[in-house]
């Protein structure tokens, strides 16, 4: 030892460029202290049962997002005794099995059984079951009081309210990765609700392959504390549509000098910026009949299936299913109103059925009398978080038929475009060109005639008809024409 201490000293001594760093080197790694690493200390390292306690005070909402965070807090936050606690409290059970001593909860015989005999995470299971179709119950009671005039549910802005809904929109490319756009701006009307999201981080035009559209619930609502986007909600599919050659497979509704817009039925408008041909914002209309049912009642995978309509048959009257039809029309804007009117007592002859369709005149051509202005310039306005505009000669059409017996039978919320006709009025009323606008789906369509008069800067509907499938009027009849 004294031998390696004298070298070491030689070492040290020897006058050299690095002597003095060495030297230091040395004499800090013999003389400073060793230092003992701090122990990790963490809440999972705590005792299951210090856990359990910390638990026991959260609220249900909060007890089920920290069951997300770890395989140990998913085991805790399932715990029987805590949920049987809250059951019992919140449900008001109709035998008490918890009483209050001095502050403190504490379980009675009663509840052993309850406790013991039950799975992990049961009582947590039946409070969510209880609390989901207690609000969904009260949900459907205020949506079933109709307007006579739309047919819709007179307070489904309240029953919005009441279940905490709102809805998100997921993104998928071509690799399966997803993206999930939860920022939204409503816009409310009498017979539907348009939504638009922007955001800056949307997925390349070129890889995007499909669009989802979901209603989204709270887990468990709470009016009494105001929305919280973090917490456990459950997801219902209303949509699902195909973006791949979006700009090929959708119809082009118009332009403006920032954007482009793209419709794909149902309701969805896409709109993509002119010089980065990249997605700048995304629109969709949903018509309120059926939307609650549409947007709480499916999953996250199957989208609700409504029940068939029960006819009334009527085997007295030889045209039953084609007269006493009622239309309540609404063209916007999102921000602004063009049209809101209603229409009763429409019918179709026999001879107005061909090509597989009844046609049902709304607005006649040759009757003056009933042909309708539009209130403002037309346009479809957009925002995004930097941009906004409006899209001329744009609108969404919102059409609700009612048949004879008030019950709504073709509802539809979607984009349209005016579209300048090749043809010159023929009317003496009016002097100007003759736009059109049509919308087709799967159960039917929609011809509008309008005149833009340039003195009054209007346009006015001169035309207006309905083309309703046999298909589906069978259907819902349980006809045969």
């Amino acid at each position: 030892m004294a031998t390696e201490r004298g070298r070491l000293r030689t070492f040290a001594a020897r006058p050299g460029k690095y002597s003095e760093t060495v030297n230091a080197g040395i004499k800090s790694l013999y003389l400073t202290p060793t230092v003992k690493p701090k122990p990790n200390v963490c809440i999972e390292s705590m005792p299951s049962e210090v856990l359990l306690k910390i638990f026991s005070y959260l609220d249900a909402g909060s007890l089920l997002s920290v069951g997300c965070v770890n395989k140990l807090f998913y085991d805790l936050a399932n715990n029987n005794g805590i949920w049987l606690k809250i059951c019992s409290s919140c449900l008001q059970a109709k035998r008490t099995i918890w009483k209050m001593k001095s502050e403190q909860t504490e379980a009675v015989p009663l509840g052993c059984a309850a406790l013991h005999d039950k799975k992990p995470g049961y009582w947590k299971k039946e409070y969510i079951l209880k609390q989901t179709a207690a609000v969904k119950t009260r949900v459907m009671g205020l949506v079933k009081p109709l307007d006579p005039y739309t047919g819709l549910p007179f307070k489904i802005k309240e029953a919005m309210k009441v279940s905490g809904l709102s809805w998100i929109i997921v993104l998928k490319d071509k690799n399966g990765k997803e993206y999930v756009i939860e920022k939204a701006n409503l816009s409310l009307k009498d017979t539907s609700v348009t939504i638009l999201w922007c955001c800056t981080n949307w997925p390349g035009l070129d890889v995007v392959s499909t669009l989802k559209l979901f209603g989204v619930m709270p887990l468990i609502p709470d009016l009494s504390k105001p929305p919280n986007n973090y917490g456990p909600h459950q997801r219902s599919l209303i949509a699902e549509y195909h973006l791949a050659n979006l700009t090929e497979s959708s119809i082009a509704v118009g332009a403006d000098k920032l954007v482009q817009l793209f419709s794909l039925n149902p309701g969805l408008l896409v709109g993509i910026w002119k010089e980065k041909n990249e997605i700048a914002f995304v629109m969709v209309s949903l018509h309120y009949h059926q939307l609650l049912e549409r947007s709480i009642l499916g999953s996250a995978t199957v989208q609700y299936s409504p029940p068939p309509n029960k006819p009334i048959l009527d085997d007295i009257d030889p045209e039953y299913g084609l007269h006493d039809y009622s239309l309540h029309l609404d063209m916007h804007g999102r921000n602004c109103t063009y049209l809101c009117e209603s229409f009763k007592n429409l019918f179709c002859r026999k001879g107005d059925i061909a090509n597989g369709y009844l046609r049902l005149t709304v607005v006649s051509l040759k009757d003056n009398r009933k042909h309708l202005p539009l209130t403002g310039t037309l346009g479809l306005s957009w925002e995004t978080d930097v941009f906004k505009g409006n899209v001329k000669d744009c609108c969404v059409m919102d059409l609700t038929l009612l048949e004879e017996f008030g019950k709504p039978f073709w509802c539809f919320s979607a984009p349209v475009y005016m579209e300048l006709s090749s043809k010159t009025s023929g009317l003496y009323d009016y002097i100007g060109h003759i736009y059109t606008t049509e919308y087709a789906d799967s159960e039917g369509k929609v011809c509008v005639e309008l005149v833009w008069l340039e003195e009054t800067k209007k346009y006015v509907i001169v035309s207006l008809v309905l083309y309703v499938s046999i298909e589906k009027v069978n259907n819902w009849y349980r006809t045969n024409y």
